[in-house]
């Protein structure tokens, strides 16, 4: 989603549509890093050092409202943020935390095989596979 389409859906949803703001969702929607809070503040504090930590999470709760990122949250790690929101499987480093997307016909197949067996439309999905790195093997 590129920033004009960010714009029109936050303005069509009655949402306010500032600098800052702006700045967020580029650099959420545009990193596939999985990344968290506190790296999008250091981010965009750089160009907007008067954004503060409330204001990242604010726009990521509007994100997640608006369904354009997926909250991941893990028992012992910090909360990561997925701009893909398609169906996919998030391949997880259980050494390192890096976090990479696979994603597949078969698995968008076998998705919608699955709702249609259970014959409810899912709010939501996440697959994960925990496995480790490459980085971390050697």
């Amino acid at each position: 989603m590129n920033t004009e389409q960010v714009i029109t859906m936050l303005r069509k949803n009655g949402h306010k549509v500032t600098p800052q703001r702006i700045a967020i969702c580029e650099a959420v929607l545009s990193n596939k890093e999985h990344p968290t809070a506190e790296i999008i503040f250091k981010k965009i504090s750089k160009q907007h050092p008067t954004i503060s930590m409330t204001t990242v999470y604010h726009t990521l709760d509007l994100l997640k409202k608006l369904e354009l990122v997926h909250e991941i949250n893990f028992d012992n790690r910090v909360t990561r943020y997925d701009s893909n929101v398609s169906v996919h499987v998030n391949v997880i480093c259980q050494k390192c935390g890096k976090i990479s997307d696979y994603e597949s016909e078969a698995i968008q197949s076998q998705w919608n095989r699955i709702v249609s067996a259970i014959k409810i439309k899912p709010v939501g999905q996440r697959l994960d596979a925990y496995v480790i790195c490459e980085d971390c093997k050697g």
